[in-house]
C-alpha cells in the first residue's frame, strides 16, 4: 500500500507541477526517481516532524500541494499543535500521509504504535481522514486527494495486505461503500479490517445471517447518511477498526446511532483496542489476535448481540 501511495505521488507530480513531496527521515531510496526528475519539488527533512509541518504550511500558503510522508506517531502525536494551527486554521491543501497505522509497527512497541491517530486528527476542523484498505484502492483514491480543499490525512498499513475492494464500486471521499447487503446486522469497517468484516459476514451467511458490510474508508467527514440508513434496518451494529475504541471509528459512529432516536433498539457494539498502551511487542497478526481483531471474534460479537436482542443469554 505504501509504494503504491507513494508511486501514486509521484504519477500526480508529473501530472500537475504545483505537487511538491516532502519525506521526514525516510529511507535513502524512496522516490528517487521522483528525485531525479523533479529535484525542485523533492525534499528530505530529518527527524524534525513539527518543522516539515510548517514548512509544508507555508508552501501550501504559496499555492502548492504538498503530500508528506514519515511514520503515523510522529506525524501526529508529536505535530498536534503545528497541524491544528497551521494546517487546519489556514485550510490549506497539505496531504499527511502516515506510515504504519494501527499495529503494523508492533516490533517496536507502543512509542511507534499508531492506536490513537484517528482520535487526534477527528477532533480537528477542516481535517479529513482516509483509511483505505488496500492497494488496489490506495491507487484509485490519491487522484481525489489532489483538488479538495483543506488537510488530508491518509492512514497506511504494513503493504502486501490482500486485494478486498471491488474496482467496479464508485469511490468517492466522504460516501461509504457498501460491501455487502443484509438485514440482520451491520458491520462497519474502515482500513484493513474491512478484510475480517468480509469473511465474518460470510461466516455468519453460513447459518442464514444477513449481515450488511459498510466499508468507511473515509473516517472524516463520515457518511453519517449511510449510517443511518442501515442501521436503521439492522438489530445489530457492530464497528471494527485497528485504532483505540476511544474516538476513533467506533466512536463517530456511536455518535451518530445515540442521536438516530430510532423506532426499534439497536445492540451495539466496538472492536478495537482498549484503552490502555499495549503492553506487549510482537507481529502485527499476534496483537490482532490478542485484542480480538479477528474473523472469529467478530463473528461471536454479532451472533451474541442478535441472541441478546431475543432474549438469550449472548455466550
Amino acid at each position: 500500500m505504501r509504494r503504491t501511495c507513494l508511486d501514486m505521488v509521484h504519477e500526480l507530480a508529473r501530472q500537475d507541477e504545483r505537487i511538491f513531496f516532502i519525506g521526514s527521515d525516510l529511507g535513502v531510496g524512496t522516490l528517487q526517481q521522483f528525485k531525479a526528475e523533479m529535484p525542485d519539488r523533492f525534499f528530505m527533512e530529518g527527524v524534525s516532524e513539527s518543522h516539515v509541518i510548517g514548512m509544508a504550511a507555508g508552501m501550501a500558503l504559496d499555492g502548492h500541494i504538498v503530500y508528506v510522508n514519515t511514520i503515523a506517531t510522529f506525524l501526529t502525536r508529536r505535530c498536534f499543535e503545528q497541524i491544528a494551527l497551521d494546517l487546519c486554521l489556514h485550510n490549506v491543501r497539505v496531504r499527511l500521509i502516515g506510515n504504519g497505522g494501527g499495529l503494523v509497527y508492533a516490533p517496536l512497541g507502543p512509542t511507534h504504535l499508531a492506536t490513537d491517530d484517528l482520535a487526534i486528527l477527528r477532533a480537528l476542523p477542516r481535517m479529513t481522514i482516509l483509511a483505505p484498505a488496500d492497494a488496489e484502492e490506495m491507487r484509485r483514491m490519491m487522484p481525489l486527494t489532489v483538488e479538495p480543499s483543506g488537510p488530508i490525512y491518509i492512514r497506511l498499513a504494513k503493504g502486501g495486505d490482500p486485494i478486498v475492494t471491488d474496482p467496479s464500486k464508485r469511490l468517492e471521499i466522504g460516501k461509504a461503500i457498501v460491501m455487502r447487503d443484509g438485514k440482520d446486522a451491520l458491520l462497519i469497517s474502515t482500513g484493513v479490517t474491512l478484510k475480517i468484516a468480509l469473511e465474518a459476514a460470510a461466516v455468519l451467511a453460513q447459518d442464514g445471517i444477513e449481515t450488511t458490510v459498510l466499508h468507511m474508508h473515509t473516517v472524516k467527514p463520515l457518511d453519517t447518511r449511510a449510517v443511518l440508513d442501515y442501521a436503521g434496518r439492522a438489530r445489530a451494529i457492530v464497528t471494527i477498526e485497528e485504532h483505540t475504541v476511544i474516538g476513533g471509528l467506533g466512536s463517530a459512529v456511536a455518535e451518530v446511532i445515540s442521536e438516530a432516536d430510532f423506532a426499534s433498539p439497536k445492540r451495539f457494539r466496538r472492536l478495537g483496542l482498549p484503552d490502555a498502551f499495549p503492553s506487549q511487542y510482537g507481529s502485527q497478526d499476534s496483537l490482532w489476535t490478542l485484542y480480538g481483531l479477528t474473523t472469529e471474534n467478530t463473528v461471536r460479537t454479532i451472533r451474541g448481540l442478535l441472541d441478546a436482542g431475543k432474549g438469550k443469554i449472548a455466550i
